[in-house]
């Protein structure tokens, strides 16, 4: 804490010298050594605290003298080393950190009493209400999310928004602040914001009511012409070109610019979001919309990518815009595809066409979905062996940008896991069923509003039985090998589920977040009761959830093996472990071959159109190679077929130990 003394005569007749004034000079403070020379132009009024106001700070390209020149103060403390340069109206009821510029700015001003955005309610997925969140700086996808999505429990929702009450009004201030080493500099209005450390706002029209988290390792970005209103952004995030925030929140490592506009948005860690609009929209982890005319409304998602021109609408309604959709993680929707709500889609499911008609496909993962006329129809488990699945699950890990000290969004980024698997067992066991009970008379099964032809049941069968019995074997042997050393006993003991692990077969994906849901259970409970006090409390055992996942999965695993092919895997022979790679080679070997077969269809002859300028198909195919290169020679191709070989040595490396054992 800096020592402040009073101004000497001597320093007031100078600083009056020099274009400054005070209504009262008995209210001016300063730390020693104070150089006079440094503060020009100045008016001072209320309570006044100058630092040390010596050496340079960098701004942009430049480097300028610490100081205050050109500048009405009213209630401020100015840190050491801080430039404050060029306010057009005044700069109220604030404090700046050590080395912060506040430079170029109109209006800089905090409002008594302000919570700086936290405690703004922000309508999510429903725009008519109803599942509200309010803002604070902490606040994770896994907390907004049960806010939003468990309004059947109000004892819960009342208990956590207790916590956040209580949070909201912890953080209410008579002053705003700048932290260290910040940069606001050629902003229009700023008023009752808080500003961290590190961060850069440059060039905004208009922030009001807003948390900018910040620190060193992670700062934060606003940029030119942003207006937003009743918001937190993260650490680590950039909210840029024009982009207009109402009641919003950005989270960890988002991209917000281009033009977007939003209003009553979460978007939670590492979205991108460019050109479009959207409103009421929960975006979980990973959400992209990257182009012009898409609108995002009225939904939940998560490791989502929304084609061009997507379009979703909630304006079948009588009663106002009360409908809702939920893409399940993973969804991507093509160019112009347009969805009518209420709808559901499954994870990795992808989207097509103009669907006028409202279906729920959730227990069909990994499905196409596409519009036809006024129908909708699925083909099941198609999106299981295509080369964007493949690459969706390698980028979502490398592009999580977040540098903060706290991670707070609780993140499991396994494509296959209890939750998608799970929700592939139940499609397997359902189109088997439709495959036994549909007459072969009947051409196309209606299932919750969405269309299969009966021709396709049985592939869908196929593909979700590849994909689970690919997934489950792949897991016992991840947890086999390590012990393979130690014998038998080892092994089985290795299989065995670990001790406070729990093997419920519901799982919840929790905006990212993947958790048995007896766990989860648990922790609910204990928030309604009262025995989680704060929302630490509660982030602290939603973090103790994400802790478990592996166990908890690995108890998943070995349950639904043993229901599967009647053997617990703590007592496999080595026939069976050996049994278990031949399967493991048997499935993935054949994902592999599907992913490879879709990957060539990008060098194909359709594939050349356009390349080679018209001068025969030498020129053509030569022209294409130069630019997009051959099938054997592509990365992706490379790397899938270097997987089938480590496979192929892999399966046969374990049996050879099995054996043995």
């Amino acid at each position: 804490m800096a020592e402040y003394r009073a101004l000497t005569a001597e320093e007031i007749r100078r600083l009056e010298s020099q274009g400054c004034c005070s209504p009262d000079w008995k209210k001016v403070k300063v730390a020693d050594p104070f150089d006079v020379s440094r503060v020009r132009q100045a008016a001072l009024s209320g309570e006044v605290r100058l630092g040390r106001l010596a050496g340079m700070v960098k701004v942009g390209a430049v480097q300028r003298a610490c100081g205050v020149s050109g500048a009405a103060l009213h209630n401020v403390t100015v840190g050491d080393s801080c430039l404050v340069r060029n306010i057009g109206s005044h700069l109220a009821n604030y404090d700046l950190g050590a080395g912060a510029v506040v430079e170029d700015v109109g209006v800089m001003e905090c409002e008594p009493g302000s919570s700086f955005g936290c405690g703004e309610t922000v309508k999510v997925i429903n725009e008519g209400g109803g599942r509200d969140v309010r803002l604070y700086p902490e606040l994770s996808s896994q907390v907004a999310c049960l806010l939003a999505t468990y309004r059947h429990r109000p004892g819960l929702v009342a208990a956590i928004e207790r916590m956040i009450d209580a949070r909201v009004a912890s953080l209410k201030a008579e002053r705003g602040s700048v932290g260290a080493g910040a940069v606001v500099r050629g902003v229009g209005i700023v008023r009752n914001v808080r500003i961290g450390p590190a961060a850069r706002v440059e060039g905004a029209a208009e922030l009001s009511d807003g948390t900018i988290l910040s620190e060193p390792a992670a700062p934060t970005t606003i940029g030119t012409g942003v207006i937003a209103r009743g918001f937190v952004v993260a650490e680590g995030a950039s909210v840029t070109s024009g982009a207009s925030l109402e009641r919003c929140y950005v989270g960890q490592g988002s991209r917000i610019g281009k033009q977007f506009s939003a209003e009553n948005c979460l978007f939670f860690a590492n979205c991108e979001a460019f050109h479009g609009e959207g409103i009421s929209a929960f975006a979980g982890p990973h959400t992209v919309s990257h182009h012009k005319s898409t609108l995002l409304i009225a939904v939940q998602m998560s490791f989502y990518n929304a084609g061009s021109g997507t379009n979703q609408s909630n304006h079948m309604y009588k009663l106002g815009p009360a409908h809702q959709g939920v893409l399940e993680r993973g969804c991507k929707t093509g160019s112009f595809s347009y969805l009518i709500w209420p709808c559901r889609v499954g994870p990795f499911c992808v989207v097509i066409g103009k669907h006028m008609a409202n279906f729920d496909v959730g227990d069909l993962p990994f499905s196409y979905i596409d519009a036809q006329g006024s129908r909708s129809y699925v083909i099941p488990g198609l999106n299981l062996c295509t080369a964007g699945t493949v690459r969706d699950a390698a980028k979502w890990p490398a592009r999580d940008r977040r540098k903060s000290s706290a991670r707070r969004d609780l993140i499991v980024f396994a494509v296959f896991n209890p939750m998608t698997v799970g929700r592939m067992l139940r499609g397997e066991k359902m189109l088997s069923r439709l495959v036994d009970e549909t007459p072969k008379t009947v051409e196309e099964v209606n299932i919750n509003g969405a269309w299969v032809r009966r021709l396709l049941l049985r592939n869908g069968t196929r593909y979700y039985r590849t994909g689970i019995n690919a997934y489950l074997a792949e897991k016992i042997l991840e947890r086999a090998e390590g012990a393979m050393g130690g014998g038998l006993a080892a092994v089985r003991r290795r299989l065995a589920p670990e001790a406070g692990s729990l093997a419920g077969r519901e799982w919840v994906d929790l905006a990212g977040l993947l958790v048995c849901r007896d766990r989860l259970e648990k922790v609910l409970a204990d928030a309604e009761s009262g025995a989680l006090k704060d929302i630490e409390s509660l982030e602290k055992r939603l973090a103790e959830c994400h802790g478990s996942y592996a166990a908890d999965e690995w108890a998943w695993v070995a349950s639904v093996w043993q229901e599967r092919f009647g053997a617990r895997p703590w007592e496999m022979e080595p026939a069976e472990l050996s049994a278990a790679a031949d399967l493991l080679m048997e499935n993935r070997s054949k994902i592999i071959r599907l992913v490879l077969s879709d990957a060539e269809k990008e060098f194909s002859e359709i594939s050349r159109i356009g390349f080679g300028a018209g001068l025969g198909d030498a020129a053509r195919d030569a022209d294409f190679e130069a630019v997009r290169g051959t099938f054997a020679g592509n990365k992706f191709v490379r790397e899938m077929k270097r997987e089938m070989d480590a496979l192929e040595k892999r399966c046969a490396a374990f049996k050879e130990k099995a054996a043995a054992l």
